[in-house]
């Protein structure tokens, strides 16, 4: 929003040719990750009805100040949109009897805790508009970088530690395929920024714990440079 030439316009200039090219969905400006483009109408009809029927799966990593709770799982809390004097749209949570309220739930995990930060694998089972950001936030433990409900002083101490950006990642996205049903599981790597970040935020290793990659785990490495699958 509030861009006049962004992805899906960037991709229909770079291939010209393409009769049809359409985004499926849509990550907030600051965010990371996995984008699915159609390139035929049927598929973009049969894709966005998994979105709206909550066929998909979609889980970010978020990294966050502090120690999150392992038993901390599941926040289910309501969630209102509303406009700013400015203009600016933002979002809080609501009391559960509160009209204007929309149920939002996001799983939570620890995929590693260091003695600073959590990195965190975030499943959204609704699809608010910064629903990860503002529930996250709302347990007292906002995404680290995020410029709008996140602590300002401590971003602008990460920003000169290399973090000049919010620290969600569109990490996995799971659909079925519209064609074949064939059931469809990618991955996006961090880019090297948050990579580094979080390498050094992990910093001394607590214990390797694993981020989920469907049958293959992905581990932090001895020296939590990089995320590489298990090795069976």
């Amino acid at each position: 929003s509030g861009v006049s030439f962004g992805v899906i316009e960037q991709l229909r200039q770079a291939r010209p040719d393409a009769r049809f090219l359409e985004l499926v969905h849509r990550l907030d400006r600051e965010t990371s990750g996995i984008l699915l483009v159609a390139k035929r109408r049927s598929a973009l009809l049969r894709l966005q009805d998994q979105f709206r029927d909550r066929e998909t799966g979609k889980t970010y990593l978020a990294l966050v100040p502090g120690v999150w709770p392992v038993n901390r799982k599941v926040i289910d809390t309501p969630l209102h949109k509303y406009l700013q004097a400015d203009g600016e749209r933002r979002v809080r949570v609501v009391a559960r009897d509160d009209p204007d309220g929309m149920r939002s739930v996001t799983l939570v995990r620890v995929a590693h805790q260091g003695p600073e930060f959590a990195l965190l694998e975030v499943t959204i089972k609704t699809g608010r508009t910064h629903q990860i950001r503002v529930h996250l936030a709302s347990q007292g433990h906002a995404i680290a970088g995020d410029d709008k409900y996140g602590d300002f002083e401590r971003n602008r101490a990460w920003a000169k530690q290399g973090l000049r950006r919010m620290f969600l990642h569109a990490w996995r996205l799971q659909f079925n395929h519209p064609a074949s049903e064939e059931r469809i599981e990618l991955h996006a790597p961090l880019p090297p920024a948050l990579q580094e970040f979080a390498d050094h935020a992990a910093r001394p290793p607590v214990r390797p714990d694993c981020l989920r990659l469907g049958r293959h785990p992905v581990r932090f490495g001895r020296d939590h440079r990089a995320l590489h699958p298990e090795r069976s």
